[in-house]
Parts: C-alpha cells; structure tokens; sequence
C-alpha cells in the first residue's frame, strides 16, 4: 500500500517540496477545455529548476496532463521536470521559442516519476547548496573573474549545471578538472546574465508587484539610456535601476508611445527670442503636449509654460525677424486638469447635515455688526397704518388660558357652565370647541 499521500500532504502525494515546484514563467492554457486541442500533439513541456524549460515527445502515449511529475531523456542518464503544458499550445510555443527539430535533438518522456526516483531526486537537491559554496571557494582560489550563482542537479544525480555570472571572457578549462574530481560528477558551465539572475532569485519591484523577469518575461532586451531622455525622466541611477543593478526593463514598454508622440515637436535647441530676454527648453511634457521655457540655462527662472503650438508660432516669427512681446500671453485662459482628484472632489461631511444657527439676542448684543444689520432692517421696515384696529382689550377677569373661538363675537367667554352659541358662526361653518384646561374652574369661581 501507498502511503505516499501520508508522507507529503502538502504536495498531493507528489513527494516534492513546494518550495522547489517553483511557477516561473507558467503559460496560460487557454486550450485546455477543448479535448480536440489537447490530442493534436505529443510533444509537452517540461519545466525545470528555475526557469530551464525543454520539450519532449510522448511517444509512450502515457496519459499526461499538467502538473504531474515525470521523468525525461537526458544526456547521460534520466531528469525530472514538471509537465507544465499539453496539447496543441505546445506547438505554438515551439515556433515562438524557434525550436527546430532538425538540428535539434527529439528526447522522450519516458514514465511518470516513481517514488525511487524521487527520493533520489531529494538526495540530489540537497547537495546544491553545499557544492555552490564550495564552487565559488575553488574558483576564488583559481583567480577566476567571475560569480557562480546557483547549482542545479540532475534527477538522477550524475551531472550538475553551474551557472555562473561573469563581465568578460573566462577561461574555466583548469575550474571544470578541479569541480570533476572534487563532486565526481559531470559538469556543465552556463553563462547567464544580471537580468537572469534576478528572475531567478525574485522578489517585488518599486511598482508592488512580482518581478516582470521572474514571473513572465522570456527575452531579455538590452535597454539603454536614451530610453529615459525620450520620456524626460530624470537621469538618476538610483531611481532607473532595477534589483539586477541594470537599468529597468519597464522603461521599453512606453518608449514606443512617446516617440511617436514627440515627432512634431520643435527641437530642443532652439531659442526663443522675445523683446525683453531669450527663452531657454527647460522640460518637456510630452503627452499633454506643453513645453516649458526659462530665462536660464543652468536652472528654472522666470517659468513659463505654453502648448505646442504656440511654440511654433514664435519659432516661425523669429525666423522672419519678428519678436513677441511675452510668451505668457496664452496663459490667460484658465488651465483645467482632464482628472479630477477624487480625494478632494467629495469629501466626507458631504453626507453631514447643516444645522442652522440660532442667534440669541445676547449673540446679538456680543457683536455690534448684527445689531447694525439689524437696525438698518427696522428702519426699512414700513410704518404701522392709522387706521383703529377692532380688536377690543381684554377685561382682567377672563380667562387667559383660554384662546378666542372664532365663532363667538368678540374676545368675551362664555362660563363654563353655558355652551356657547352658534350664533355667530357662518352657515355651513361648525363651531370649534378647544379642550379645557386643569384651572379653568377656579378661575371661573374668582370671576363670579
């Protein structure tokens, strides 16, 4: 009985670490819904340690599908390697990789990897680390102008590839004797460069994500310092350089835009010549198209920014002999950013409710300003009409809890012991009775 899926839970019974299952450079199998696609080929990838990948003929017809272990044709012996795509993506793969099969040598998938195999596998792995140190001592002692960065073994542990690191040319023919008899293996030195190393090893960039070379590039294309003058950036070594120590592999990802963008742009040596000074190309904003001039060479003075157009303009004046009085004379349209900032735009006591204020008379008397508008207000007001109002006094024996009816003439009560009459109501009106109050008894006893 297999007691495999005991022993390594973590990794679904497979017996390899996670650590070492690394997914550098996984393609995407967009085909893998369709069954047609996937019998079109027998040829798989196969993935290995760090980004090493090589492709094979399934010529067992072994069930095979994406993540099983396996073991392959090697030279000498056997390797283990991930599948890592089936199908027919793989041809496509082969032509963008410029595999070709007459010059190159067809290897075979020869089974599924058992557990003897990797247990041997293990026993290999563990050696790298140990025989990478003891590789960089050897090639110090030898002199050598160069820095071994990783070790990687064959599955079945009978060969080991040294990648090494080096700025010119390294003759290792005394290293290769000197690591053969000190391992009794077989040795084979690959050259790789600063871009390489850096995918292999990770990490995160300056941008929060993954490394583009550890997680999807597979071409390294030199990138130069002109890439950064034709988007006006900053020639700071510190900021252009990536973990590699070279320049950054995202600064040809643009590059293509801005210079496209920037073919009707004046030259950046012109001067332009106004009546009072000559203006100097200080910086250049390429997609939004303005230019910004200054009346120094070494540093920013007297700042003035215009579009593109403008800038032609004075350069077609100039060369007729004609001087502009300023350059800031566009400058009086207000200028409106495209994007808003959506932090300042709303903010959070938009949803807070605006209370109104209460201005107490004490308020008032504190501030001499609203007494004054207040005053004003009174005087505007216009003056009470002459004419004698109807309304009669009332006597001091009514009762002043009570409010007048409306259909009862005058402001006089009726006692409480009488209803009132509808005498004086309008025809359709009904007569409105308030509710009587707690004292409205006794004072109707002192009345009496």
């Amino acid at each position: 009985m297999d007691n495999t899926q005991d022993k390594f839970p973590c990794c679904n019974g497979k017996r390899v670490c996670c650590a070492q299952k690394l997914k550098k450079l996984n393609t995407f199998d967009w085909l893998s819904d369709l069954t047609e696609a996937q019998h079109l080929t027998d040829w798989v990838e196969v993935q290995f340690k760090n980004t090493r990948k090589s492709y094979y003929l399934n010529s067992n017809k072994l069930p095979l599908e994406k993540g099983d272990i396996v073991a392959v044709e090697s030279s000498p012996g056997h390797d283990i390697g991930e599948i890592t795509l089936t199908g027919a993506l793989v041809l496509k793969q082969m032509k963008k990789n410029n595999y070709r099969f007459e010059h190159q040598e067809v290897r075979r998938v020869y089974r599924k990897a058992r557990p003897v195999d990797l247990e041997k596998y293990e026993e290999a792995k563990a050696l790298e680390h140990e025989t990478m140190l003891k590789s960089r001592k050897i090639a110090e002692d030898l002199h050598l102008n160069m820095k071994i960065g990783d070790v990687e073994y064959q599955g079945d542990g009978n060969k080991a590839i040294f990648y090494y690191i080096a700025d010119d040319r390294v003759d290792f023919r005394q290293l290769i004797k000197v690591l053969a008899e000190t391992f009794r293996i077989r040795i084979e030195m690959k050259q790789i460069g600063a871009r390489q190393e850096a995918g292999r090893i990770g990490g995160v960039g300056p941008c929060g994500r993954e490394l583009c070379c550890s997680s999807w590039m597979t071409s390294f294309v030199s990138v130069s310092t002109s890439a950064a003058r034709y988007q006006d950036l900053s020639l700071n070594p510190q900021k252009l350089a990536g973990q590699c120590a070279k320049l950054k592999c995202c600064l040809n990802y643009e590059i293509d835009t801005y210079v496209e963008s920037s073919r009707d742009f004046p030259a950046r040596d012109i001067v332009l010549e106004t009546n009072d000074c000559s203006y100097y190309l200080f910086k250049t904003d390429i997609l939004k198209r303005m230019m910004t001039y200054s009346t120094s060479k070494d540093f920013l003075s007297n700042e003035v920014t215009i579009p593109v157009e403008r800038v032609k303009n004075i350069i077609q004046l100039n060369r007729k002999g004609i001087r502009v009085d300023s350059l800031a004379e566009v400058l009086e349209v207000e200028k409106k950013s495209e994007f808003g900032d959506i932090l300042t735009e709303d903010g959070l006591d938009r949803f807070d409710k605006t209370r109104k204020s209460h201005k107490n008379k004490k308020h008032r008397d504190r501030r001499p300003d609203l007494v004054k508008g207040q005053n004003e207000t009174e005087n505007k007001q216009p003056a009470p009409s002459s004419q004698p109002r109807n309304d009669k006094p009332r006597s001091g024996k009514e009762d002043r809890g009570n409010k007048p009816q409306p259909g009862l003439q005058g402001n006089s009560r009726q006692p409480s012991g009488k209803k009132p009459s509808n005498a004086g109501n309008q025809p359709g009106n009904k007569p409105r009775f308030e509710k009587p109050q707690r004292n409205q008894s006794k004072n109707n006893v002192k009345s009496e």
